[in-house]
C-alpha cells in the first residue's frame, strides 16, 4: 500500500513539474516575443517609420500590456505622429506602472509636458515640467522646457487680455452708438409733434446785401416819384381846328 501511495505522489510531482516546465516556457516565448516586438517597434521609430512603429509596440502589449517600454514607447510613437491626445493618455497611463525607477518617472513627466506643449495646454504642461524636476531636480532639459512654457503660458495670457479690451471696448462703442440713435429717434419723435415755424430769411441775408438791397429800394422809389412828377407837369397841347 506505502509503495502504491509513494507511486501516485511520485507521478503527481512528475506532472505539476512538466506544467510548470511548460508554462515557464511559454512565458520565456511569451517574453521574448514581446521584447523582439519592442525591439522592431524601436528599429523602426529610428528609421523614422513612426506609424508601423505604433503597430508593433502595439502587438507587444497584446503579449504583456503591463509593459512599461511597450507603453512608454507606444506614447513616443503618438508624440512623433502629433498625436497629442493619445500620446497624453499613453504617458499617463506608462506612470501607473509599478515599481518605476526615478529616471523612469523623470523621462515620462518631461515627455507628458512635451505632448501638452504642443497641444498649447501651457498650465498642464508646466505642472508635468515640474513633478519631472520633483523626482530628478538636476535635469537642465526638463527646466529649460519649463521656462519656455512658462514664457508661452504669459504669452497666451497677455493675447487673451488684449482680445478681452478689444471685444470690451467695441461693446462699449456699440452701446454709446445705441445710445445716441436711440436720442436721435427721440429728437425726431419729438421734433414732429412741433407746428413748422415760419422762417426769418432775414437771418438769411448778410448786412451788406441788406444796404444794397434798402439802396436798390430807395432808388426805384426816387425814380417812381419822378416819373410821376413829369407826368403831372406835361400838358398836352390841343391844337384847335378852325
Amino acid at each position: 500500500m506505502n509503495a502504491f501511495f509513494k507511486s501516485v505522489t511520485f507521478q503527481c510531482r512528475a506532472r505539476c513539474l512538466v506544467i510548470l516546465l511548460l508554462l515557464a516556457s511559454a512565458f520565456s516565448l511569451r517574453a521574448q516575443s514581446e521584447r523582439k516586438l519592442i525591439r522592431d517597434g524601436n528599429k523602426l521609430y529610428e528609421s523614422k517609420k513612426f506609424s508601423d512603429a505604433e503597430i508593433a509596440y502595439r502587438k507587444s502589449l497584446e503579449k504583456n500590456k503591463e509593459s512599461f517600454a511597450g507603453n512608454y514607447d507606444l506614447g513616443n510613437a503618438f508624440y512623433k505622429q502629433q498625436k497629442f491626445d493619445e500620446a497624453q493618455s499613453q504617458f499617463q497611463k506608462s506612470l501607473q506602472g509599478k515599481d518605476l525607477s526615478k529616471e523612469e518617472k523623470s523621462n515620462i513627466y518631461h515627455n507628458l509636458g512635451n505632448t501638452l506643449l504642443e497641444a498649447k495646454k501651457y498650465p498642464e504642461s508646466i505642472e508635468a515640467y515640474k513633478n519631472a524636476l520633483r523626482v530628478n531636480p538636476k535635469d537642465n532639459d526638463t527646466r529649460y522646457n519649463l521656462a519656455y512654457a512658462q514664457s508661452m503660458l504669459q504669452q497666451q495670457q497677455q493675447q487673451q487680455n488684449q482680445k478681452q479690451d478689444k471685444k470690451d471696448q467695441k461693446d462699449q462703442d456699440k452701446k454709446k452708438q445705441d445710445q445716441k440713435d436711440q436720442q436721435d429717434k427721440q429728437k425726431e419723435k419729438e421734433d414732429s409733434k412741433k407746428e413748422p415755424q415760419p422762417k426769418d430769411r432775414r437771418q438769411d441775408i448778410s448786412k451788406e446785401d441788406a444796404e444794397k438791397m434798402l439802396k436798390s429800394l430807395n432808388n426805384d422809389e426816387k425814380n417812381t416819384q419822378k416819373k410821376l412828377v413829369k407826368k403831372e407837369t406835361t400838358r398836352v397841347q390841343i391844337e384847335k381846328q378852325w
